[in-house]
């Protein structure tokens, strides 16, 4: 039977497994890694949040291993808005290099900016409000460096990095052999993370990588197929409940065969037709839509995200404990229809 935990009964700091901390920012994770042969070893963070998350993620990390103990390092997934929003003020504070794949690294230098979100994919309000979300690169200059090409994860001995492609072009996961533990990034999610509604309840259910900022439905195939080959324990993902065991991998396989009917829309921009990128950034995206959405579609998703983002906010961001268990640089990007 699927796993009904919700937002009201998981805290927004948990322990997912040995070693392993996600932290819950509104409607994104991000997470906190040590080796477990190292228990005073050093430690990572993995992906950056929302703008704004800086103080509540330093505190929940002071929680976790006490004060005056910065990571060794931030590690991405990707650099959408959602997982890099705090990054730059952390980076800074702690003083710590960022690693990302190579083919991420234009979207974190200023010089490319992802191809635009789809509102037009259908879903729910997520969806739609997608055309508002925050899309010109950031810039981390010097401080942010390609991962080891062996996939070893620097200061982790325990996990290796999986290019996981399609969501974004240098989109990777991270794996733990010795239990099967995953942490895979918007590759796929464990909510469906189109809708408001579903985002508010997170209820624990395998969907395929956010459908509004997807554009490669190829290659999203192939990373999900990756992963589902693992056979995993523990999926932690950029959205949603952490899920385990064969409900999880039951999931998983059922998105990997039928990946055409469950992930990908039946409308939108790059549906049959992908953004091309390369090491240099984005070199070209399908045209717009022809039919925009209709106006009360927007208004109602416009309201509705806006009033769960205020409720969320409202929410105290004291750390308690865990429970045990810039502007493109390349002309061309700017002239992008949204």
């Amino acid at each position: 039977m699927p796993n009904h935990a919700s937002r009201a009964t998981t805290p927004d700091l948990q322990a997912v497994a040995p070693g392993v901390w996600a932290l819950r920012d509104v409607f994104v994770n991000l997470y906190y890694l040590r080796d477990t042969s190292s228990p005073l070893g050093p430690w990572v963070l993995i992906d950056a949040g929302l703008y704004g998350s800086a103080a509540k993620i330093r505190q929940h990390a002071e929680a976790v291993f006490g004060p005056d103990n910065p990571p060794a390092a931030i590690i991405l997934t990707h650099g959408h808005f959602d997982h890099v929003g705090a990054l730059k003020t952390l980076a800074e504070a702690w003083d710590v290099p960022v690693y990302a794949h190579p083919l991420e690294l234009p979207y974190l230098t200023g010089r490319s900016a992802y191809p635009p979100p789809d509102p037009t994919v259908g879903g729910g309000a997520m969806a739609a409000l997608s055309f508002l979300y925050p899309k010109k690169p950031i810039n981390l200059g010097e401080r942010v460096r390609p991962l080891p090409p062996d996939g070893t994860l620097p200061f982790l001995t325990e996990w290796r990095w999986l290019f996981t492609p399609g969501h974004t072009p240098g989109h990777v996961s991270f794996f733990r052999d010795a239990d099967r533990t995953l942490i895979a990034g918007d590759a796929f999610v464990t909510v469906r993370q189109e809708s408001g509604l579903a985002v508010w309840t997170q209820r624990q259910e395998v969907h395929g990588p956010p459908a509004y900022f997807t554009p490669d439905w190829q290659q999203a195939r192939e990373s999900v197929e990756q992963l589902t080959a693992l056979e995993p324990q523990i999926a932690a993902t950029g959205h949603g409940i952490p899920m385990h065991g064969e409900e999880l991998r039951r999931q998983l396989r059922g998105l990997a065969a039928n990946f055409g009917q469950l992930a990908v829309p039946a409308q939108g921009r790059y549906v049959g037709h992908s953004a091309v990128a390369d090491a240099s950034g984005v070199v070209s995206v399908p045209p717009r839509p022809a039919v925009p959405l209709p106006k009360w579609i927007l208004g109602a998703a416009l309201a509705g995200g806006l009033g769960y983002l205020l409720v969320r906010s409202r929410k105290s961001t004291g750390a308690k404990r865990p429970r045990d268990a810039n502007r493109s640089t390349r002309p061309h990007h700017d002239g992008y229809e949204l």
